[in-house]
């Protein structure tokens, strides 16, 4: 497979992970996705095998500086490696602020846009459930 069929598998796999939390969230299947952390596990094995084989291409990775960083993005197995990344802990993200709304109780419907917008988006869907459990927790 390349790098790109990779590319697409994991989008493939986070789409439908989503979907259930969004409209499904209490449903036995997705509760067991969600807490044995299935696709975020799938994905961590594929940034493993994609960070190694971009260390072995590149000779080793350098984050000391934005160029540095954008010299790396310029190899293709650690771009994906970096996207495998994204979508790995923003999932997890989305799966912690179901976690965190059981106490909470916020509603389905107002959870919706925060784990849509930490899925388009990652920290602004972070930040927008945030200020909504503030909200709800100082109204309790």
């Amino acid at each position: 497979m390349t790098a790109t069929d990779i590319f697409s598998l994991a989008n493939l796999i986070v789409l439908p992970m989503w979907l259930l939390m969004i409209v499904l969230p209490k449903w036995k299947a997705t509760r067991f996705l969600m807490d044995y952390k299935v696709i975020p596990l799938i994905l961590s094995l594929v940034y493993v095998l994609y960070i190694v084989i971009a260390i072995r291409i590149s000779g080793g990775m350098d984050f000391g500086s934005l160029s540095s960083v954008m010299e790396l993005f310029t190899e293709e197995n650690a771009v994906l490696a970096g996207w495998v990344h994204y979508l790995a802990f923003d999932l997890l993200v989305g799966m912690w602020m179901i976690k965190q709304n059981e106490n909470l109780g916020i509603h389905p419907l107002f959870m919706a846009p925060c784990l849509l917008a930490t899925f388009m988006l990652g920290p602004v869907g972070f930040l927008l459930f945030m200020l909504m459990r503030s909200v709800k927790i100082k109204t309790a």
